[in-house]
């Protein structure tokens, strides 16, 4: 088990190096000046000459990246560009919360509906609620996220007045006000994460209330109930947890269009904001910190299936 955890660290780092290199190694290739974006229109060459030295600009590209890696390591991802010399690190820090816990809160809903769906569906597969729910599921896959995301404003905002729109509470400032407005976009994620989380566990459910150890428990004459939640879940839950795992990384960075239907201060704002803007800096430091939770998120679900199946962790002793 030790071995298998240095191994995945090990992978961590590299994948962590190769992405770091990559996004440096792009950021740099883009047109664009930092020094210009910091000092704007009307400024002397002297003044441009200095600030590229003072910034490093004109160091060779390994220089520069091992300086910036080795503030990385520390903690210190540099200063942004807009506004100048403010902390990449802080800004991250203030925006990282509000993506992390809507998309924690969107998969978490997402599972409460998905599990009982799908083990029903599959206990009475090609059954006429089975049917109905993979039509469901087919059909809220085929709705665009921003499309989703206006018609639950239209609805539980316009309409119906239940939900604010385009207003943010931090955890701090209460935890019922934080989920009270929390709620919306966290549902405009979790219907699409429903459908799929729904589809996979029915397939693999499927599948596993063929085996003969579940047919044996049948023809013992436990409950459906017993035979679902007790033998069968378990062993169908691995795409479902690899699944989750992406999901968390990829809604963390990728939910640019919920967080612009209600203004919402996380991650994707600020990255779409940033590479917009020129802030080099910015999106080097966001990108590195998505790409730390994505490898990490998908490290602890390897780890975890030997929870999920003791012979996979056998196998590994």
């Amino acid at each position: 088990m030790a071995r298998g955890v240095l191994k995945r660290l090990a992978e961590i780092a590299a994948v962590l190096f190769v992405v770091s290199v990559g996004t440096f190694a792009l950021v740099d290739l883009t047109p664009g000046d930092p020094a210009i974006t910091v000092l704007g229109e009307g400024h002397t060459p002297a003044e441009y000459a200095a600030l590229r030295e003072e910034m490093g600009l004109n160091d060779p590209f390994l220089v520069r990246y091992g300086s910036w890696l080795g503030s990385a390591l520390q903690g210190d991802l540099g200063a942004s560009l807009i506004p100048p010399n403010s902390d990449v690190a802080e800004r991250i820090a203030a925006a990282l919360p509000v993506s992390a816990e809507v998309a924690v809160l969107g998969l978490v809903m997402a599972l409460v509906v998905s599990v009982p769906l799908a083990m029903w569906s599959a206990y009475h597969a090609d059954g006429r609620v089975d049917r109905i729910i993979s039509a469901g599921t087919f059909g809220v896959l085929s709705v665009p996220s921003f499309l989703a995301g206006l018609l639950i404003i239209m609805v539980f905002s316009n309409q119906l007045g239940w939900f604010p729109r385009a207003e943010w509470v931090r955890l701090g400032e209460g935890l019922g006000d934080n989920l009270y407005h929390a709620f919306l976009p966290a549902l405009t994620i979790a219907l699409a994460e429903t459908a799929m989380f729904t589809r996979i566990l029915r397939g693999d459910l499927i599948t596993t209330l063929q085996e003969d150890f579940i047919l044996a428990a049948k023809a013992k004459g436990m409950t459906a109930a017993r035979v679902l939640f007790s033998d069968a879940l378990r062993p169908s839950s691995f795409s479902l947890i690899t699944l989750l795992g992406i999901s968390l990384g990829r809604l963390i960075g990728s939910t640019v269009i919920v967080e612009y239907l209600f203004a919402l201060p996380g991650m994707g704002t600020l990255i779409i904001g940033s590479a917009d803007k020129g802030d080099f800096p910015m999106v080097q430091g966001a990108v590195l910190v998505i790409a730390l939770i994505y490898v990490l998120a998908n490290a602890l679900i390897d780890l975890s299936y030997g929870y999920l199946d003791p012979r996979i962790r056998r196998a590994h002793v």
